[in-house]
């Protein structure tokens, strides 16, 4: 078998991706949110996420002023909202009042949570490193919250629940409910 040039824009090949919110705290004193779906674990010890933000995105400046976030894991019933989400800036509209976020207190930092995630992730930025026009955010995980009986020892379970996976644009995947297992060696 052989391949081919794909030409395409790279990063295509590596989607779909699972979109988080990220709600930080502002230079203003509001918070906002922004979808991501470029992150990913890093680290198991220390518990660390990396999250690569746009330098030029108001989150940017958040992160800036204040280092610290709530990593918020939305349903895929919530795929409008992540989309709209991402498609207004926090530096002109104060999206957790527009798209009526509601917040709750974390218990490790000083910004909130999303009521409505699966799962919330209270972290501080560990490292941060500049690569092109993004900022790679690495976090600290200190403290990781979930919804009672939607997860198990391996993951969220997608029998119950679904994640938006983000493609491209407003396209969103599901995941596939079903668990396959490598053969143990």
């Amino acid at each position: 078998m052989s391949f081919i040039e794909y030409r395409g824009t790279f990063y295509r090949l590596l989607h779909p991706r699972p979109t988080i919110l990220l709600i930080t705290l502002c230079p203003n004193g509001r918070f906002n949110i922004m979808p991501a779906s470029w992150n990913t674990p890093i680290s198991e010890e220390p518990p660390t996420v990396g999250i690569s933000v746009f330098r030029e995105a108001y989150t940017y400046q958040c992160l800036e002023y204040h280092g610290e976030a709530t990593i918020n894991v939305p349903g895929i019933e919530h795929a409008d909202l992540v989309y709209k989400l991402g498609s207004v800036s926090g530096k002109d509209v104060d999206k957790i009042k527009t798209f009526n976020i509601q917040l709750i207190p974390s218990e490790t930092i000083k910004v909130p949570g999303w009521k409505d995630a699966l799962a919330i992730y209270e972290t501080r930025v560990l490292s941060k490193f500049d690569v092109g026009e993004v900022r790679l955010y690495v976090f600290e995980v200190l403290k990781v919250k979930v919804r009672p009986g939607i997860a198990d020892e391996w993951s969220l379970d997608f029998t119950k629940v679904n994640i938006p996976l983000h493609g491209a644009g407003r396209v969103f995947h599901r995941v596939d409910p079903r668990k396959v297992f490598a053969r143990k060696h």
